[in-house]
């Protein structure tokens, strides 16, 4: 009797999962049963624009100047976005954004104009879209922005974005956040084909995976092989130049990737690029150092040494810390920052034995 009421509880169990889980979840083979919209919507069009974060695109010409949108997307307590551009980029473009407040349930929608890269320049209540009508709500844990267009013929090349989950645009300046994650979608409304545009993600993980190995570890590693290995003369020394060498050609390379990143997707990220910069020049003048090297006898050698060491050390503090804040920026979640944290950590442990087996034969 035990087991027969644990099976049953097990099945229930199951089953009211299953539930929750198709009451998340919206496609084009379901039907969109919505109270209140502006517009009929039998006879909407449907298509996935965006996978990766369940964003799904229904549209109709309801007359020959105007034009209906539903945009669902999943609830995740943030705005949702879809804008509309001529050129494909998000700069210059007309968006519309939703959200539902989190404190009183109230939904709202603002027409922005993207003018620049930064959020000073993502204006509200600005914008070329002539908006007829608008509704946003939330149902079975997903939200629904729906509009309607008066003009001829919608831009094809659109753009869907989504905020940093948490957060929603308040009065009185309604403000936006830099997007989570973007995406550029061309669409033809009249076959219902889309084509996404590369998000660049394979330079973006490129960019970071070289400055992460460049900057962040191999300029650590060589630092410990000139702290701990000097007794292996002069094997250290080629060991240091060869792992230093190679760490900092990384470490270029992935500085001209963010570069080339920044240009194609307008990324804002001031404080980044300077932090990389600024590591990149102290790398150049590391490397300028190793170029005048006074011998050992000279004089100036342990003023050589000190700009060195000091020059060294400063690059591999704010190589970390710059490492961790792309990875926060990339948005590229826990499993990154763990992963990278557990490398740092084995190097530190490392460190120790070798700085104890040091102190020792000293």
């Amino acid at each position: 009797m035990k087991t027969s009421n644990a099976f049953l509880t097990v099945f229930f169990a199951l089953w009211s999962l299953s539930n929750i889980a198709s009451a998340q979840t919206d496609s084009c083979s379901s039907n969109l049963n919505l109270s209140g919209l502006p517009f009929d919507q039998s006879s909407l069009h449907c298509i996935s624009v965006w996978s990766s974060e369940d964003y799904i695109l229904r549209y109709s010409q309801a007359s020959s100047d105007t034009w209906n949108f539903v945009l669902s997307a999943p609830d995740s307590n943030s705005y949702v976005a879809m804008g509309f551009s001529v050129t494909g980029s998000m700069v210059g473009s007309s968006a519309v954004v939703g959200w539902v407040s989190p404190t009183d349930g109230t939904g709202v929608i603002k027409q922005y104009y993207l003018g620049g890269q930064t959020p000073s320049q993502v204006v509200p209540d600005q914008g070329k879209l002539n908006i007829n009508s608008s509704m946003i709500l939330s149902q079975s844990s997903r939200l629904y922005l729906a509009f309607q267009l008066n003009t001829a013929q919608p831009s094809s090349r659109q753009i869907f974005s989504v905020g940093p989950t948490g957060f929603s645009p308040s009065a009185p300046s309604y403000s936006l956040r830099e997007h989570r994650e973007k995406v550029q979608v061309g669409l033809n409304y009249v076959t219902g084909q889309s084509s996404v545009k590369s998000s660049y993600t394979s330079l973006r993980r490129g960019h970071g995976v070289l400055n992460m190995v460049g900057w962040g570890i191999l300029m650590l590693i060589g630092a410990m092989v000139a702290s701990f290995m000097r007794e292996w003369d002069p094997l250290w020394f080629y060991a240091h130049m060869c792992i230093q060498s190679i760490g900092f050609v990384l470490g270029v390379v992935g500085v001209i990737c963010g570069l080339v990143l920044q240009n194609r997707i307008s990324a804002h990220v001031p404080t980044h690029k300077a932090i990389g910069i600024f590591i990149l020049v102290l790398g150049c003048l590391q490397v300028m150092a190793i170029l005048a090297r006074p011998n050992v006898s000279s004089k100036v050698r342990r003023y050589w040494n000190w700009y060195h060491h000091s020059g060294g050390r400063v690059l591999i503090i704010f190589a970390v810390a710059n490492v961790f804040y792309g990875i926060h920026l990339g948005g590229e979640g826990r499993s990154w920052n763990v992963g990278y944290a557990v490398v740092l950590a084995l190097l530190f442990v490392v460190s120790v034995v070798l700085g104890v087996r040091m102190w020792k034969r000293k």
